[in-house]
Parts: C-alpha cells; structure tokens; sequence
C-alpha cells in the first residue's frame, strides 16, 4: 500500500442534454445520466446509484483485506446496499444505507468470527466513514469563442 495521503482524480464531460461521461485514468469510462426519481432515463448508473454501488464495493473489498489478514477463510461474499435518499431542511441528502450481506465459508469454519469480521468490515470501510467528508468547489466559467 502506498503512503497517505492517497488522491483519485475524476473527469466528467457533458453537453446540454444526453449522458455524462465519467473518465479517470487507467479504467474505461463510465456513463452516467439522473436517475428516474428525479426526471431522467433511469437506464444509466446515476450520481445516487454510483454512490450506493461504492457502499457495496467498498464493505466488500473491506472484508477481503480484513478477511485475509485473520485467516479466515470463505467462498463468496454478496452484497445489496439499499440507500435512502431524503429532503431534510430544504436539503436532499442520504440518511441511511442497508448493506445486507451473505457470506458462503467453508464446512467448519468459525461463524462467530465470520460474524465479527463481517462487522469489522462495515467499521472499515472508508467510503462510509466519509459520506460527511467536506466539499470544496473550485469553478471556472469559459466563454465559447462566437
């Protein structure tokens, strides 16, 4: 692993109507548009989906590292994450997020510290520990030339 601070760098390119491109380096891009809740196609992943997605992702890639340190064992590991998006004081914001988990171990195994290692993971993870991390705008308004 690499020292902190650790930086992640995301383009995202639009036009007036149509998808949003989102790019970084290294990976294909994504397309993205507002999901149906709130007037668009519903058939792209969304600001919202993509944030519920990387609570799974996340809680996931969490219980391998954590997994894998303890030694324990296991088969496969599923994940649903069900966020909750709602209008508290005039701001729309996410109040919670269900991560439902099912683990498949191995034939005698210790469920009890499966259990305990799938609870680590959701301490662990980093994208929920930072959902009220700050935002800092910095904007620049071009001109087209006419």
């Amino acid at each position: 692993m690499q020292n902190f601070p650790h930086h992640y760098v995301v383009a995202a390119d639009a036009k007036v109507d149509g998808n949003v491109v989102l790019s970084s380096s290294g990976v294909a891009d994504l397309l993205s548009a507002a999901p149906a809740e709130f007037g668009g196609p519903g058939d792209q992943w969304s600001p919202e989906s993509l944030l519920v997605a990387a609570v799974s992702d996340c809680f996931i890639l969490s219980f391998r590292a954590i997994a894998s340190a303890s030694r324990l064992e296991w088969d496969s590991l599923t994940c649903s994450t069900e966020g909750t998006l709602e209008r508290i004081e005039r701001v729309t914001q996410f109040t919670g997020f269900k991560v439902s988990a099912m683990l498949t171990v191995p034939s005698g195994t210790d469920e009890a510290k499966a259990h305990r290692l799938l609870e680590k993971a959701e301490q662990s993870c980093l994208v929920t520990n930072s959902l009220k991390a700050e935002s800092h705008l910095e904007a620049t308004v071009q001109v087209a030339a006419s």
